[in-house]
């Protein structure tokens, strides 16, 4: 019979003493691990909004690899439908405040003057050139001092076309860029007998894009349709709801999305909002309660847009937005034209081990 004073032989004492020092460390490194966990907050991300738009014509496949080059975490798709449902990366459901449509099909215009993009074959769009956005009724540049809209050497890409160029650069480059894709105007869509957002998410699930964890936020305007896409089409990946800016008669504190259970509930369908900047600085910079009070709901935030040539009124220079914006109002990331400048905010100021 083994004596009790005695374990593996040796005494009870001795065991105690060789096992105290070990428990020790490891509990002390376990709340060291935790308050590690606790304490790192991830880097916002950066959202090329239509890719560096703020240097090359937006949703150019040259404004994406650009985009890419800087550094961008995340690449936007604007996505609308051609006549023969082929979806293609462009912002408005019209060609012609982009494109050179109006010299290579002249009178394919609709009553009201404008040329729409599902009156045209993929063939057709193939033959147009983009330029740099003008107004379409003065044919001035919207932001004079980017792109020479004279210089309209770039085709309009295809979503696919889009998806397998960001394959490629990551493949090539070891960074993989996410997408955030929009799907524009579905209910106008339809009411043309084009259903754009089956279309789009097979195209999507086909590169992968469909799960929790894939690098892609689906957005749209659209609440309605949101909650198709979750709820009816069976989208498992994540979906943003995006936000337009409030009238200017409303002030902040009055924010509908700010009313009892609105949050929670866009929580049971989305992951996160896209609110316009209004919705979370106030005039002076200020935070408003948005951000949160959807981070209370389990939203995150992505505001758009950030214009380093169209910065709002408080905000001497980009930097000092996206103080305003990151370090106190807590944002999760931005849309912006000039994706660059952001990650140089982003690098200088968030911890290295923050940072994706």
């Amino acid at each position: 019979m083994t004596s009790p004073s005695l374990v593996n032989g040796e005494t009870a004492s001795t065991s105690q003493s060789i096992l105290r020092p070990s428990l020790l460390f490891r509990t002390r490194l376990t709340i060291l691990l935790l308050m590690a966990h606790a304490t790192t907050v991830a880097a916002p991300i950066v959202i090329a909004h239509r890719g560096a738009s703020g240097y090359l014509p937006e949703h150019t496949l040259a404004a994406k690899a650009m985009a890419h080059a800087q550094g961008a975490d995340v690449i936007e798709q604007d996505v609308v439908l051609t006549h023969d449902d082929v979806p293609i990366v462009l912002h408005d459901i019209h060609l012609d405040a982009v494109s050179d449509v109006a010299e290579k099909f002249p009178g394919r215009q609709r009553t009201d003057g404008r040329f729409y993009v599902l009156d045209f074959t993929l063939d057709e769009i193939r033959q147009l050139r983009v330029s740099e956005r003008r107004n379409p009724t003065t044919g001035q540049p919207v932001f004079p001092g980017r792109f020479p809209p004279e210089k309209n050497a770039f085709p309009i890409p295809t979503l696919e076309e889009e998806l397998n160029l960001l394959a490629g650069l990551a493949r090539s480059t070891g960074r993989e860029a996410g997408i955030y894709p929009e799907i524009k105007q579905p209910a106008w869509h339809r009411d043309q007998g084009h259903d754009i957002s089956p279309i789009v998410l097979e195209v999507l699930r086909r590169h992968g894009y469909d799960a929790p964890e894939a690098r892609c936020h689906l957005q749209c305007f659209d609440a309605t349709e949101v909650r198709r896409l979750r709820h009816d089409l069976g989208w498992k990946g994540r979906l943003v709801l995006l936000v337009e800016d409030f009238p200017r008669d409303i002030s902040p504190a009055e924010d509908p999305l700010l009313a009892a259970g609105v949050l929670d509930d866009l929580a049971r369908t989305v992951d996160g909002i896209g609110p316009a900047m209004a919705r979370v600085l106030d005039d002076d910079g200020s935070p408003t309660r948005l951000t949160a009070a959807a981070h209370a709901a389990g939203l995150v935030v992505h505001p758009y847009t950030l214009r380093c040539d169209r910065l709002p009124t408080f905000a001497a220079n980009a930097d000092a937005l996206l103080t305003a914006l990151f370090t106190e109002a807590g944002v999760d990331g931005v849309f912006t034209d000039f994706p660059d400048v952001c990650v140089r905010w982003i690098t200088t100021h968030a911890p290295a081990s923050s940072r994706r």
